[in-house]
């Protein structure tokens, strides 16, 4: 049976509060193989759902689209502020039939600054860093509700509460800088209020204190509740200085950062200062103040709809208790018990307590990736010492007492409770809650290898635990957001996570945070008039235009290129700018380069220091550039820059002979690592190779030559030098270094038993570094060949690659069409080359089919049945199959054309 679903809008589930400018609406189809395919589509948007007929829309209809069958832009009237639409899709086959979706809905937002009449406030005293200010405001609502809409931000991060429950996730609002763009929170909250006294409550954070992944700016906090009754009538509800501050808190204000970085702070808790009823109506007037203007400046803010999922609790861990012993305090007081808990993994999150409580006593959370020769938690977060990697709560004296630091998250596999006289209960006392931004998790890989299925699910656990509310580079030491991080992370996050709004954030952030010149702050958002985060790497720089284009070609659509083409622009132009004449190549330039990552071999300073003194320029910024400017070209011809298009590719062809003939040396056929360096590196050839730089009569011999170098490569370069053997009839090599259990190497890790990935090759630093997290997108695309070959994937690959001693493998990745599954599966031990291939190919989706063989002769032997039906023999087409559009022998190996749907298909006789 046809059907029509998943229908989003931008990208979103039934959106509300949604930003209506150049809004995107799309919708998947699944229509059986065999069955008569979708030829047309036809949106309809109404007030109303009854009216979602043709003919009756009062909004928009779009007709009957021939050329879209999946999604289209909203082409209707201007949509107003806090409205309810309706919408549905219909399909057309090639038969004239039709069918129709389900119904779907969103809500519009505050369109833009002007719309907001709330004022930014905060409690009235002198500015302090690590502050926390309760506000409650009761209201009167008059009548029966038809609809309600809550807008909400603060600076840095709140909690929301209608009469004492709470609304809404974590880590909201994500980080931004305010002067950019201050992301608000929409939650539709009608079920959550009734005619009468109701109290609108919030807890706001301020951090301050110039850290690493935020930017100071000034507190505050800015609600705004739009309200429409049953009778049509409607009244809004914003915070001003008639709202109350409650005086006594229980959050303690100025505590220590917990990281060097100044990531988050300490909570520092005491239940014994706070009454319960405070977000509850009718609380004592005499313990609150008045709130006062926060003096932030309104119109520089621009408020914006947050798009980027809310944090959320993904999963309850059990510790178990692996130590207790009575022990002096940390800070000389008498013993105390320390109970040591180890959750089994690295886990983003909170730790969550549920105890009898005992008045005056304070519980102290201390995390870590590691314990001390005691088998004590370690005082460090990451490989940097820290004193202050903790939270405490002092406990109010209830029966029951439950509490959780989840203003900030911490990054740690084992947790020490101290400060409590009796032995925890994990499960029923303390558990760990795994948290991260609300992303649907989609993709999948499983094979006949143990250790390929361990390291994909760590690949998965570390992607999981390094965003929230932000891509970051690692959930403990930094939380921060980099270029290069975020675009080795895209590999992973884009074919098994709904990652599209994480991965935006970023080209956003950035291109806000853009420097005069064109480049960029080394992180952002960050505090760069700060000197301990005003630092540049320049390489990093150039990883915008990589995750730009990758970006693009997953999703298709070329409103992205639009958004961040003068980003782009900028940044290349400034690089090109300051080429040396005589070589024509970027030199050393400012800020600290990296060529490779952790601790490189490649040939350079491998920190700002040393680098002062030379300026020769480094082969991976100037391949990296090259990229840069190829693809800063195809952007430009996609959206009709023409005259740019030819500039930059011309410019494009003059890097590459400078960087042929100047860091290519024909004798050796290889590329140096530097103007002047003697140094050959298989990262640097590998990277030439992978961006088509090599000479093309030298291709293959640097090829065997990276592919039987011992593995010099860190993190960065092997990404590289993983799709340059898989991609030149290398994937042998590939694949071992993939899997092997020795050191260096991904499987060296789980052979360790990592249940994350390392920020590099070695026990030491991070051990929770996402940008490691690659070879799941390895092990999906090349080892069970699921590839696009066209922006959107409107078309797709499926090559299997079949390496001895795995007998099978699946996997699904994401797209736009839905999900894209495939799987091997080996023969017998007597006929090991035949196997039995299984497709799900999404509705709209084109595909080619590239069936391994494994001698010259395979094409003439293979018999290829689909369900039962043979459709090639003796070297020539012998049968058809619905969905088999063509079947072809090309050199050595055999390809399928064939249309969307499900497949089950085998090779014999090979």
């Amino acid at each position: 049976m046809a059907l029509i679903h998943h229908l989003h809008v931008d990208g979103q589930d039934s959106p509300t509060g949604i930003d209506v400018t150049d809004l995107q609406l799309s919708w998947q189809l699944d229509y059986a193989r065999g069955e008569a395919q979708p030829v047309a589509a036809q949106l309809l948007l109404a007030t109303r759902r009854e009216l979602l007929s043709p003919g009756q829309t009062d909004v928009w209809d779009s007709g009957m689209m021939t050329g879209r069958l999946t999604d289209c832009r909203y082409g209707g009237p201007e949509l107003p502020d806090c409205t309810r639409y309706w919408w549905k899709v219909l399909a057309r086959d090639e038969k004239g039939d039709v069918i129709a979706s389900e119904p779907a809905t969103f809500l519009t937002g505050l369109g833009d600054s002007e719309a907001w009449r709330a004022q930014w406030i905060w409690k009235p005293g002198e500015l302090q860093i690590n502050d926390f200010a309760y506000f409650r405001k009761d209201i009167e609502l008059r009548g029966p509700i038809r609809q309600a809409l809550l807008f909400a931000s603060a600076h840095h991060a709140m909690r929301l509460f209608i009469d004492g429950s709470r609304i809404g996730g974590y880590g909201s609002p994500a980080p931004t800088n305010p002067e950019q763009r201050k992301l608000y929170m929409a939650y539709e909250v009608t079920s959550s209020l009734r005619p009468g006294k109701v109290c609108l409550a919030a807890i706001a954070h301020y951090l301050g204190g110039g850290g690493q992944n935020y930017v100071d700016g000034l507190p505050g906090f800015r609600l705004q509740l739009e309200v429409i009754y049953e009778d049509g009538s409607s009244e809004t509800f914003g915070t001003d200085e008639s709202w109350q501050i409650v005086q006594e808190i229980p959050h303690a204000s100025g505590t220590p950062y917990q990281q060097n970085r100044r990531v988050s702070a300490i909570e520092d808790y005491d239940a014994r200062k706070l009454d319960p009823a405070w977000n509850r109506t009718n609380f004592a007037a005499e313990a609150c103040l008045q709130a006062v203007p926060s003096g932030i400046p309104a119109h520089r803010w621009p408020m914006k709809r947050q798009r980027l999922q809310e944090g959320a609790e993904a999963e309850l861990i059990v510790p178990t208790l692996v130590k207790q012993a009575l022990t002096p305090g940390d800070d000389g007081t008498p013993e105390t018990l320390r109970q040591v808990f180890d959750a089994g993994q690295i886990l983003s999150g909170w730790p969550r307590i549920t105890l009898a409580g005992i008045s005056g006593t304070t519980i102290r959370l201390r995390y870590s990736e590691d314990l001390d020769e005691h088998g004590f938690v370690k005082h460090n977060v990451s490989n940097e010492t820290s004193h202050h990697y903790y939270d405490q709560y002092t406990m109010r004296g209830d029966e029951l007492e439950t509490w959780q630091p989840d203003f900030s998250y911490k990054a740690f596999r084992y947790i020490e409770v101290t400060g409590y006289p009796e032995t925890i209960r994990p499960g029923e006392q303390l558990s760990l809650v795994l948290a991260y931004t609300g992303m649907a998790e989609l993709g999948s890989f499983d094979s006949s290898d143990e250790l390929l299925n361990k390291l994909y699910a760590a690949c998965i656990r570390t992607q999981k635990n390094n965003v929230l509310g932000q891509i970051v580079d690692c959930p403990h030491r930094e939380q921060a957001q980099y270029l290069a991080d975020s675009d080795l992370q895209a590999e992973t996050l884009l074919y098994n996570f709904d990652a599209r709004a994480a991965l935006e954030k970023v080209l956003t952030d950035f291109a806000g945070g853009q420097l005069d010149d064109g480049t960029f702050p080394f992180v952002y958002p960050t505090n760069y008039d700060k000197p301990d985060f005003k630092l540049q790497i320049p390489e990093w720089d150039l990883h915008f235009c990589s995750l730009l284009w990758k970006l693009y070609m997953h999703t298709g659509d070329d409103r992205l290129i639009v958004r961040y083409y003068d980003t782009a622009k900028r940044m290349v132009d400034y690089y090109l700018g300051i080429r040396d004449t005589n070589s024509g190549l970027v030199p050393l330039d400012k800020g600290w380069h990296i060529s490779d990552w952790p601790y490189p071999s490649v040939d350079h300073g491998s920190n700002p220091q040393e680098q002062e003194t030379s300026s020769a320029p480094f082969a991976v910024q100037n391949m990296k550039l090259h990229l840069a400017v190829d693809v800063l070209s195809r952007m430009a011809g996609l959206i009709g820059r023409d005259r740019d298009a030819s500039h930059y590719d011309a410019e494009a062809r003059l890097l590459r002979e400078a960087i042929v003939e100047r860091l290519y040396d024909s004798a050796a056929r290889r590329f140096r690592s530097g103007l002047g360096s003697g140094q050959i590196h298989q990262g640097v050839n590998a990277l030439a190779v992978h961006l088509g730089l090599a000479p093309a009569g030298d291709a293959a011999d640097i090829v065997d030559y990276i592919a039987n170098s011992p593995w010099e490569s860190r993190t960065v370069l092997s990404l590289p030098l993983l799709r340059a053997l898989f991609e030149n009839g290398q994937g042998e090599a590939a694949y071992r270094l993939i899997s092997k259990e020795s050191y260096p190497g991904w499987g060296y890790m789980i052979s360790q038993g990592a249940p994350t990935m390392w920020e590099g090759w070695d026990d030491i630093e991070s051990h929770c570094h996402a940008w490691n997290g690659y070879p799941a997108r390895m092990l999906q695309e090349y080892v069970v060949g699921i590839r696009s070959l066209a922006p959107g994937f409107a078309e797709a690959e499926i090559a299997p690659f079949m390496p001895e001693g795995l007998s099978h493998a699946r996997a699904t990745v994401v797209t736009p069409f839905g999900a894209l599954s495939a799987g091997w599966e080996r023969g017998t031990q007597e006929s090991p080359n035949e196997y039995r291939l299984t497709l799900h190919v999404p509705t709209a989706m084109k595909a080619k089919l590239v069936l391994p063989m494994f001698k010259p002769e395979d094409c003439h032997h293979a018999v290829i049945r689909i369900s039962d039906v043979a459709i090639w023999a003796n070297g020539k087409v012998c049968g058809q199959a619905a969905g088999i559009l063509d079947v072809q022998q090309i050199e050595e190996r055999l390809e399928l054309r064939i249309e969307s749907g499900r497949y089950d298909l085998t090779v014999a006789g090979i």
